[in-house]
């Protein structure tokens, strides 16, 4: 199981929930196996409402835009087929499988895959990091970066390169010869304290 495949992904949204009638605007996300991004998914999407004027300087993505865009429905209906059944990764995954199932609800489909939340995990990893955002720790860790904040696919593609890192980065700390999906969730419910001790567990039962 050390070369399973995940699928990164991130929204971009008119708000916070989609318990108040908020809906995606933009996807992005890229498929990673053997620890290398190998495919990638992008689309911006009518969300059939306007967009605040908050929304479209956070994000770059303007009304004009997102009104020229394909009806989410139809954008959502090609996703499933790319995440396929693929684990799934966000950071900050509350947010972004809130929203994922919202939509897909709306197309009569529902998730199967089991998510993982790069945000909660790095917590456990990178303790000493000045911050647990997405760009505080790109710059932590030196990630490549086309340095465009807030699209979709550059997020999920930062968020992807954090995942690849976290991964090498626990291989290389403790001595993991792999570092299955189940043990990346089970890290982000761990408490800190209680971390080293868990990865020293999971190192010596790969012996």
């Amino acid at each position: 199981m050390g070369n399973y495949s995940v699928v990164v992904l991130d929204f971009e949204t008119t708000g916070l929930s989609p318990d108040y009638g908020d809906r995606v605007i933009e996807i992005g996300a890229v498929l990673i196996e053997n620890n290398q991004v190998v495919d990638r998914f992008q689309s911006l999407m009518n969300p059939g409402m306007r967009i605040s004027r908050f929304i479209e300087e956070y994000t770059g993505i303007t009304n004009r835009m997102a009104s020229s865009a394909p009806p989410i429905a139809e954008v959502m209906g090609k996703f499933a087929v790319f995440m396929a059944q693929h684990h799934l990764v966000a950071h900050n995954a509350g947010f972004d499988s809130r929203f994922l199932d919202a939509e897909l609800q709306r197309i009569n489909l529902q998730r199967r895959q089991q998510f993982a939340c790069s945000m909660l995990i790095s917590r456990r990893i990178y303790p000493a990091a000045p911050g647990h955002s997405l760009e505080t720790l790109v710059r932590y860790k030196n990630l490549t970066t086309d340095g465009v904040h807030h699209r979709a696919l550059a997020d999920a593609e930062m968020t992807g390169h954090l995942w690849t890192c976290m991964v090498n980065d626990l291989k290389a700390g403790y001595n993991l010869t792999q570092v299955p999906f189940e043990l990346m969730q089970q890290l982000a419910k761990v408490s800190k304290a209680a971390t080293p001790s868990f990865l020293r567990r999971a190192a010596d039962s790969q012996r």
